[in-house]
């Protein structure tokens, strides 16, 4: 049974808010010294890396369309576990999901999996009774989404707190904080959203913090821990990344971290772990060799076009990936890493070890795929069914090998990425707790070398 207390922040839209009430009251309720789950509806990796800060815990993905209604509570109760209060960030509007199909993937969907109630950030800049209307509506169209309360954001004065606190009484529903128009925290963001906490350090402590004192000022603590104390218990185990690896040396599988590479899912270093690996993270910007007797190589995603210039530089790190790569290592890169695999980036060298070159470009890929894995490789067996998400503004010329690595089937059909010797690189960013035996075959074709 999972018990842990938690809300779900949505908003009637995106740029409402979400994000700095979320992340501030994951940092007030840690600073009073709450052991606090962070949680973000959705693929985006960058908000995670904020809560994670706040709560000093790491920050997980519920996405529904990715892994599954089925593993929403598991994924849920596997990183609350022991928590004293779980916070989970929504994702666009309360009910927007994946295109096309219904409530999947909504932020209302997870929260109705996992049985927890519903706190509405709503900008108050341009309204006053109408706000009523507007939260009137969102909390009766779907009966079975539970919203418990209001947080009104960017409140211009004293009279205009009144007149939406008096328009909501009609409601029936609390105001539980009021957060007064303000300057913008200082989370700076760019093509891709927000800019990742990794790079910017001290400055993301502070922006954090500032979130913290914000929401500290402004919201009813001691109602929002009573609200999220009446989620009922949840029947669902606990998710595990358990598995019994074959005895023998853990191989060492490196994992690209640092600024340039930020986007990863706590889950998968949980799954190589489980299935036998030492998972060792290196910074491609900073480290001029892969850790000592890497076995097998995984390069996420993250911002290698802001650090073209710097990868390039490293070369003694680039002739290492080469050689590894060239030696038939398992290698799984996912964007950011199928870029640094290329010939060039932006007109800079980079690995060379696919036969291709990619640019920054105005257009924004973005969505969610389903993929199948078109040739054998260690990540994946040809036939292999994944769901994934495309999110770039780089193009890769050609943008397949000659064994391209997934075959897309959603929103068009096309092949896409590469496959040679060890290596799969593509676009596609996967979770692989909806499919734990892709690391588990990593692993083993790690362990075989």
């Amino acid at each position: 049974m999972v018990s842990t207390p938690r809300l779900v922040i949505a908003a009637p839209a995106s740029n409402s808010g979400k994000t700095t009430v979320a992340t501030g009251l994951m940092a007030a309720f840690a600073a009073r010294g709450l052991a606090v789950s962070p949680h973000k509806v959705g693929p985006d990796y960058i908000d995670p890396g904020y809560h994670s800060l706040a709560t000093g815990r790491p920050g997980r993905n519920l996405d529904a369309y990715m892994c599954g209604t089925d593993l929403i509570a598991p994924l849920f109760a596997h990183g609350s576990a022991g928590c004293d209060l779980a916070v989970v960030e929504g994702v666009m509007g309360l009910y927007d999901g994946a295109s096309g199909q219904g409530e999947l993937a909504s932020t209302a969907q997870v929260a109705k999996l996992l049985r927890a109630p519903v706190v509405l950030v709503v900008d108050a800049s341009s309204q006053s009774r109408s706000v009523a209307a507007l939260v009137h509506g969102f909390a009766s169209w779907d009966p079975e989404v539970r919203i418990g309360g209001v947080i009104l954001n960017k409140v211009a004065s004293d009279r205009h707190e009144a007149l939406l606190r008096d328009a909501l009484d009609e409601s029936g529903l609390p105001v539980l904080g009021v957060l007064r128009r303000a300057p913008q925290v200082a989370t700076p963001s760019r093509h891709l959203g927000l800019v990742p906490v990794a790079e910017r350090q001290g400055d993301a402590v502070d922006a954090v913090r500032a979130m913290g004192e914000r929401v500290l000022a402004g919201c009813d603590l001691e109602a929002l821990m009573a609200l999220a104390r009446t989620a009922p218990a949840l029947a669902d185990e606990a998710w595990e990344p358990a598995y019994a690896p074959a005895e023998g040396p853990r191989p060492v599988v490196a994992v690209a971290g640092g600024a340039a590479f930020t986007f990863a899912y706590a889950e998968h270093a949980e799954l190589l772990t489980a299935a036998g690996a030492e998972v060792v993270v290196f910074d491609p910007l900073r480290d001029e060799k892969l850790p000592a007797g890497t076995a097998g190589l995984v390069v996420g995603g993250g911002f290698p076009e802001m650090y073209a210039p710097e990868l390039a530089a490293n070369e003694p790190l680039r002739r290492a990936v080469t050689e590894l790569a060239l030696s038939g290592a398992p290698v799984a890169a996912e964007c950011a890493g199928l870029l640094y695999l290329a010939r060039e980036l932006d007109g800079k060298p980079m690995c060379g070890v696919l036969d291709a070159t990619a640019r920054m470009s105005e257009r924004l890929t973005l969505g969610y795929r389903q993929a199948v894995a078109v040739s054998d490789s260690p990540l994946a067996a040809a036939g292999t069914r994944m769901r994934g998400h495309e999110f770039h503004r780089t193009v890769l010329e050609p943008g397949a090998g000659p064994v391209p690595a997934w075959g897309m089937h959603q929103p068009e059909r096309r092949v896409e990425g590469y496959v040679q010797r060890g290596v799969h690189a593509s676009y596609l960013h996967t979770h692989w707790a909806a499919s734990p035996e892709v690391a588990r075959r990593f692993v083993e074709h790690c362990r075989a070398r």
